[in-house]
């Protein structure tokens, strides 16, 4: 009994301990991050290089926060990052730009592990399956600083697109490569196609069935009830779930995962949820990605070891080169062939800023940290990765704004807010309005009072539509921004329809083949330029 009380009492002592240092890094990151919107000119650093930054500082420092595993990444960070990205991924654009992406995250990954292990192998002398590990680790693209400035500064649709999509899908792509490449190292046997490629089938197919019947499975289980916590709480074991079931049967959890979260955002969300819980389920993600990446972003600059870095500086230097010149031949000849398969012109400013987005982060540290400790020159391997890592997200990271503003694709974010602010002010009013003739008969209300907000409120309504048109008239392409969002709105109301009739009773026939004769019905989504 006073054993059993002694490890109940060093495990609390632990809990507490762990609570206190979690606590501490959260109070960190969080402090970090809402710098930015404190600092004038410092707000155009993301926010989760800023976080890198300080974790450097602090390793410079050797304060030591916590140690990021593989497994902390991999089961606790991984599945809920992939899920909210596929959650905010349109369908109608993943379509559109669907050959990009394939082609980028299939074919753009073999680039990327052949040059890393080209270079290292050839010019660094080191072995071919050393080599091998790295390229494979450092072949999954992670954009997250770069595509939330996109979304910022309203670049391009088709580059916002293509850079998430093939992030999304190239993450599976590099985990399966590397799983192969460390079962080849550790069994000491020799690589071969067949095998390889219908084991790759396999764990592609297993990811995306369990994906599929989650997805489907959640989707028209919210069509019975509306209780947002309960639908919030669904997409979060979702999200999990599918990474896990995937894993224990044998096929890839990122893909599984990518898969529900496509099908919950662009389905599910859309007949089985009403358009408030639509909203908090969003913000709730929102919110766990911000949360997330925060604590990410500032361990993996503390996770950093300088003397490790120093040791391989010339390794990294070529690891370098050759991570971007097999990028560049991967976006540019890839692309090229996708311009002439699929019929879309992508410029070569966006394959440019896709070459040098393409930053390396979390899936790469968690894939080296994750190699067996008795494979031969692991820490090498290590630090290799990371310094890597870190020359893509300081130094890549920092330029991409710079490179946005040279390459003339700075989009008119700013613009479309304004319109979109005045459309708010205008629909508000406008319900005001409807609402003042309910009062006028109420005791004690002065007519001439209404009669006065009736004038004010008409005037302001006719102020913003004169607002409106001048804007339209001064920015053509605003035009196309408002029919987007009207098309949007409209097939919003449809869906919502479609989904009270079932929540009702009313109608019984499933909704998806109703909702793909909406999209047949629903133009293109037009590039934005």
């Amino acid at each position: 009994m006073v054993i059993l009380g002694l490890e109940a009492g060093l495990q609390e002592a632990a809990i507490e301990e762990n609570l206190k240092q979690f606590l501490l890094v959260l109070s960190l990151a969080l402090t970090v991050a809402g710098l930015p919107q404190m600092l004038g000119r410092a707000s155009q650093i993301p926010y989760t290089l800023a976080l890198v930054m300080v974790g450097l500082v602090l390793a410079l420092l050797d304060v030591r926060l916590v140690d990021l595993s593989p497994a902390l990444i991999l089961l606790i960070f991984l599945p809920p990052l992939l899920f909210e990205a596929a959650w905010n991924l349109q369908w109608a654009a993943l379509k559109r730009y669907f050959l990009p992406i394939v082609l980028y995250a299939t074919l753009g990954v073999l680039v990327a592990i052949a040059g890393i292990t080209f270079g290292l192998n050839h010019f660094a002398g080191l072995s071919l399956s050393t080599a091998l590990l790295i390229g494979a680790s450092l072949s999954a693209t992670d954009p997250v600083a770069v595509t939330a400035l996109f979304r910022e500064l309203g670049v391009s649709r088709r580059a916002s697109t293509i850079m998430e999509g093939e992030s999304l899908f190239n993450d599976g792509m590099a985990v399966v490569a590397f799983g192969f490449l460390v079962a080849t190292a550790t069994s000491l046997t020799m690589l071969q196609v067949q095998p390889i490629v219908l084991e790759l089938v396999t764990v592609v197919g297993i990811g995306v069935a369990v994906g599929l019947i989650i997805g489907f499975g959640i989707s028209f289980l919210t069509q019975r009830f509306d209780l947002p916590l309960v639908e919030q709480s669904l997409t979060l074991v979702a999200a999990y779930a599918t990474y896990l079931i995937a894993e224990d049967l044998g096929g890839s959890g990122v893909i599984a995962t990518v898969t529900a979260g496509l099908i919950l955002g662009n389905f599910g969300s859309r007949i089985g949820m009403s358009p408030r819980t639509r909203v908090l389920v969003s913000e709730f993600w929102e919110f766990l990605a911000f949360f997330i990446n925060s604590l990410v972003f500032l361990l993996v600059g503390d996770q950093i070891h300088f003397d490790s870095l120093i040791d391989n500086l010339g390794l990294i230097a070529l690891t370098i080169v050759g991570m971007l010149v097999s990028r560049a031949i991967a976006i540019y000849g890839l692309g090229l062939l996708s311009n002439k398969l699929g019929n879309l012109e992508l410029p070569i400013a966006e394959k440019t800023i896709l070459w040098w987005g393409g930053l390396r982060g979390t899936v790469s540290i968690a894939l080296a940290l994750s190699i067996p400790i008795n494979l031969p020159e692991r820490d090498k391997v290590i630090a290799i990765v990371f310094g890597a890592v870190l020359f893509t997200l300081l130094v890549q990271g920092l330029t991409i704004q710079p490179l946005l503003k040279a390459l003339n694709l700075l989009g008119d974010q700013p613009l479309r807010q304004q319109y979109i602010e005045l459309m708010a002010r205008q629909t508000a009013l406008s319900r005001v309005l409807e609402y003042l003739p309910t009062i006028e008969s109420r005791p004690g209300v002065d007519p001439e009072f209404c009669r006065y907000q009736t004038s004010l409120l008409k005037g302001e309504i006719d102020q913003i539509s004169v607002t409106v048109e001048r804007l339209l008239d001064e920015h053509p392409n605003l035009r196309e921004y408002m029919n987007e969002r009207l098309q949007e709105e409209l097939f919003a109301v449809e869906v919502d329809t479609y989904a009270k009739l079932v929540r009702a009773g009313q109608l019984t026939r499933e909704l998806s083949p109703l909702l793909e004769e909406m999209h047949h019905r629903t133009p293109e989504i037009q590039e934005q330029s």
